[in-house]
């Protein structure tokens, strides 16, 4: 506790901010997984004052009426529901979608924030930006700023940020000098995490992957050293493996500014599929890092970011654990609460697994 002082959780500040241009009163992010974010709830989201990012390759652009998709991938059994998303995910990428949900989420006067691939997001800038998106997510497995490849044009994500009035958010990394490299090209925000989801099954197919604790830890090691070479504060988001309030509070200790979450929000009575998770990369075609797992529906969406909560398992108020535990170490906010000290016990192959293993799917069949 900092000077050995607690606070009363009511007047401790866990607002957000990236730069100069945007703000928000929760520093929560919606992943952007189709299964939970489509306009409707990405207007939700924002209206409680979080932020929930649309997937651009998802089939909120590929289908006029997504639910009917969504609903099909709900419902279909453990042994088709592969093939089920990987037909789902054949149908192209429409751009006139792209803008129309774009202007809904915006008409209705909450931020925006849209998340593409890296192969994608020369060529999306200018479209999301006179749609009027608010942030531009660049999402990978595994992002770096140098990358090499004779087959392919690779994104220069300092040429992407010049060419973009908006905040460039990149993704995802786990380690100090890339993520220090990749400040430095100009991002706004930079998102930690490789295979940690519930529904991610990255650590299993290809072996990669680091806690969520360390990676945190070490990016916002990176973050501190970029500014003190005299670079703006690049904003630490952690992404993916948080379930519980506990989880919430641990991350931003570990240095992180605001966090993304998906399986908690899969939950709410708001969510696209209303109680289904599948990751970005589950329907990949060629070798998914994903599986559909079920969550159930729980509470409202509300009830998960605000409360009151009705059970005692830290599923629900996700705001209120954040601000008794600032309350509890003497933070007066997110920044002097990065500072508490902490003691790390990591789990790498369990970490945010507990669905996989509960239903006997991805990482959990055996």
């Amino acid at each position: 506790m900092p000077g050995g002082v607690t606070r009363n959780p009511d007047e401790v500040d866990i607002s957000f901010s990236m730069g100069e241009r945007f703000s928000l009163p929760l520093p929560f992010w919606g992943s952007a997984m189709d299964c939970v974010v489509d306009v409707d709830f990405a207007i939700a989201m924002g209206k409680l004052g979080g932020v929930a990012v649309l997937n651009l390759d998802g089939v909120h652009t590929r289908y006029e009426d997504s639910a009917p998709i969504i609903k099909k991938i709900a419902e279909a059994d453990k042994a088709t529901v592969n093939a089920v998303l990987k037909e789902a995910y054949r149908e192209p990428v429409k751009p006139k979608l792209i803008s129309e949900r774009i202007k809904a989420i915006k008409a209705a006067g909450v931020p925006c924030a849209v998340s593409t691939v890296p192969a994608r997001a020369e060529e999306r800038a200018e479209v999301i930006q006179k749609a009027g998106a608010d942030v531009f997510v660049v999402q990978g497995t595994v992002l770096t700023a140098r990358h090499s490849s004779r087959s392919y044009h690779q994104l220069a994500f300092d040429a992407l940020v010049r060419a973009c009035e908006i905040p460039v958010v990149v993704g995802n990394c786990v380690q100090y000098d890339t993520a220090l490299e990749l400040m430095e090209t100009g991002i706004a925000g930079i998102l930690v995490g490789v295979g940690p989801g519930a529904a991610c099954t990255t650590r299993g197919v290809l072996g990669v992957g680091v806690p969520q604790v360390t990676a945190t830890a070490d990016v916002a090691a990176a973050r501190d050293e970029h500014m003190r070479r005299g670079g703006m504060r690049v904003a630490v988001i952690t992404d993916g493996g948080m379930r519980i309030g506990a989880d919430v509070c641990k991350a931003f200790a570990s240095g992180a500014d605001a966090v993304m979450i998906g399986t908690p929000l899969a939950g709410s009575e708001e969510s696209a599929s209303r109680g289904f998770n599948w990751g970005m990369a589950t329907p990949d075609p060629n070798l998914p890092r994903g599986t559909r797992i079920q969550v159930g529906t729980k509470a409202t969406l509300r009830e998960i970011l605000l409360g009151p909560a009705r059970v005692d398992d830290g599923t629900q108020n996700f705001a209120g654990a954040l601000r008794s535990a600032l309350g509890v170490c003497g933070a007066h906010d997110i920044a002097e609460f990065q500072h508490v000290e902490m003691v790390i016990a990591p789990s790498i192959v369990t970490e945010g697994k507990v669905f996989q293993q509960a239903q006997h799917v991805g990482m959990g069949k055996s």
